[in-house]
């Protein structure tokens, strides 16, 4: 969309991919944070496709993604998101059949489309990761972003990981309103949005994430 700065792509090959090398600074210009919120809101305004997901599949770290395309928002999370997550917490022994991780799991994906089905937003590019170790500061000032799990989706699911583990500021929030105002209702959203990290997290790193896991459905259902 050329709005905000990504790495050039150098050469790929099966065993390596070359980037661009950024020079960073580590001080941030005034303006800075609302200035990368209103970047990124112009990224989701700007950008649109017909069906949710991607082309193809990729990697949330190092968990598999699956992309596969669908018209409906909540489906697409609930299959593609939610869903594949509890299905891989049960694969790797962090989940039971019955136990309440798995119980309150299918008790969300039933009352989904009551908690996201609305507002009724188009797909729009998404970082998909979009944590404070996920961009720079260039060293001309300007937001870089980096290791992307991207995919078309509702942007409110972008936001809620920059509020999951922080690293922006009221500015940034600020800048972003200012140029696409959240819908009423967004901060119950944003606890499904986050429970797809924290699964992923728990996932990947083992069970000190499971609680977390727990706390965000408990709020949920």
């Amino acid at each position: 969309a050329d709005v905000l700065r990504v790495p050039e792509v150098v050469a790929v090959a099966r065993e390596f991919i070359v980037l661009e090398h950024i020079e960073t600074s580590s001080i941030r210009p005034p303006g800075f944070s609302r200035a990368f919120g209103a970047a990124l809101a112009e990224l989701h305004t700007s950008t649109s496709a017909a069906r949710f997901g991607f082309a193809h599949d990729n990697y949330l770290g190092a968990t598999p993604q699956p992309n596969g395309e669908l018209d409906d928002w909540v489906e697409f999370f609930g299959r593609r998101r939610i869903g594949y997550q509890l299905g891989l917490a049960r694969e790797r022994g962090h989940a039971r059949r019955g136990d309440e991780l798995d119980t309150l799991g299918a008790r969300l994906l039933e009352a989904l489309g009551e908690i996201i089905g609305e507002p009724d937003e188009p797909p729009c590019l998404l970082h998909g990761d979009l944590w404070g170790g996920n961009y720079l500061v260039a060293e001309d000032g300007a937001p870089v972003l980096i290791d992307p799990a991207v995919y078309y989706g509702r942007r409110e699911a972008d936001l809620a990981m920059t509020r999951l583990f922080g690293g922006f500021d009221g500015a940034f929030y600020a800048g972003y309103e200012a140029r696409w105002p959240l819908a009423a209702g967004a901060e119950r959203r944003f606890v499904v949005y986050e429970l797809y990290h924290l699964l992923n997290h728990l996932n990947l790193f083992g069970g000190s994430y499971r609680s977390s896991c727990i706390a965000h459905l408990r709020r949920l259902v």
